[in-house]
């Protein structure tokens, strides 16, 4: 398959791709539904009455695509998002003239991604995040409680989350400000109050909702692809000496709910369902309602690069992939409406952070410097530093061509005046 417009090998958006997100531009400044094909945006305002007559079950497709988020489209469900994107790789086949040979039509239907100003993809009503990388899991309980109790007994018997904060919720390129809070400065001694001297990246990947569920109804684990729209990249960025302060009994607060960081492009399942491979064997066997015999990871290769302030170029801190993964996207959608809880369109699920099996693999700088103990000697890091720069990108690699998720990035600006609070 392969597409009229130019795609580089390289690029994360050949037409095997194709994802959505929501984009404005300085000619017309609103917010509206586009999609990445190489280095370009299809406007799909601009081709809504092609819709009228190749995917008639999409009603008014001029106002979905018009809308500042993609909820309202996540919300038709799976048959159209997948009537949609076949016709978009039919209208964007380099063997199909219906678009390729209307000039007039094509000037104003494809945007440079570089003149674009991105947008969330979505209005994110209510965000959790999981705890679903065995190896992150155990490296964290390692190093505060022991070898001996690294994982807590439900652990390995069901998806581990929280819920975040959806408000603080932010699109790649958006300045992060380093928190301020409570901290231990010394063992034994009271708290203090002051900016964050550990702060953190964690490096996730988040599902989006698209078609939800009644409240009391569950969704079963055979069924939860039908409401997972897609993928993005997600930062959960971590002030872990806030953290480990205030965590205790009830979890993460204001260590956490700063800022999150997702990239812009959903990439659908659809998409993805090429790169399916078997996650981990789980051991014990999950109970019923999280057993699932299909292939239902993916083989999505992540990395973590860093500029630091002082430098003008990124450096790998790490590289994962999504495979590793202990509990998969199916079982932690499954696991959060067993007792109910209605999803909604827009919704974001995070999967925690996803570390490997090996130390360079590792997801997070507490667990690549281990709590602060040593350094990332190329760059002379523990933690993040004012000034510095932290960008995740993804890709499954097909024969011959990627299907990514572009960027996300994100840059730390000092903490606001915080003199007289404590």
């Amino acid at each position: 398959m392969k597409s009229f417009i130019q795609v580089l090998p390289n690029s994360h958006f050949p037409i095997q791709n194709l994802p959505f997100g929501i984009f404005s531009t300085q000619q017309n400044p609103s917010p509206r539904v586009g999609v990445a094909i190489g280095d370009q945006i299809l406007d799909l305002t601009v081709i809504s009455t092609l819709f009228e007559n190749h995917v008639p079950e999409l009603k008014n497709p001029s106002n979905v695509f018009s809308q500042s988020s993609l909820n309202s489209f996540m919300s038709l469900g799976k048959p159209i998002w997948q009537a949609t994107r076949r016709f978009l790789q039919n209208i964007l086949s380099d063997d199909n003239p219906e678009l390729r040979d209307n000039n007039q039509l094509r000037q104003k239907a494809f945007v440079t991604q570089k003149l674009a100003n991105m947008h969330l993809p979505a209005q994110i009503g209510d965000y959790t995040d999981f705890y679903a990388s065995k190896e992150h899991a155990t490296n964290v309980g390692t190093m505060f409680r022991g070898k001996d109790n690294a994982l807590m007994p439900n652990w390995v018997h069901l998806p581990v989350g929280y819920h975040g904060r959806s408000s603080s919720i932010v699109v790649s390129g958006t300045d992060i400000v380093r928190p301020c809070g409570q901290r231990l400065s010394a063992k034994d001694q009271p708290p203090i109050f002051g900016p964050s001297n550990k702060l953190d990246f964690e490096l996730e990947m988040a599902f989006f909702i698209g078609s939800g569920n009644k409240l009391g109804e569950r969704i079963p684990i055979d069924q939860t692809n039908n409401h997972i729209f897609g993928l993005v990249l997600m930062n959960d960025w971590s002030a872990r000496d806030i953290q480990a302060w205030e965590y205790l009994p009830l979890g993460p607060f204001l260590g956490k709910n700063f800022g999150t960081t997702i990239s812009p492009w959903i990439v659908t399942l659809d998409a993805l369902e090429p790169f399916l491979v078997n996650g981990p064997i789980q051991d014990p066997v999950p109970l019923p309602y999280l057993k699932d015999d299909n292939p239902s990871a993916y083989d999505i290769q992540l990395e973590v690069k860093m500029k630091p302030n002082n430098s003008d170029s990124f450096r790998t801190l790490t590289k994962s992939n999504l495979k590793y993964m202990y509990w998969s996207l199916k079982q932690q959608l499954a696991h959060h409406t067993i007792n109910g809880c209605n999803m909604r369109p827009g919704d974001l699920c995070g999967t925690g952070t996803i570390s490997g099996p090996s130390e360079d693999s590792r997801g997070s700088l507490l667990e690549i410097t281990w709590n602060g103990q040593n350094e990332v000697n190329e760059i002379k890091r523990k933690f993040i530093e004012d000034g510095d720069e932290i960008v995740l990108t993804g890709y499954c690699q097909g024969d011959g061509y990627l299907v990514g998720f572009g960027e996300c990035l994100g840059r730390i600006l000092p903490a606001v005046n915080h003199k007289n609070q404590s």
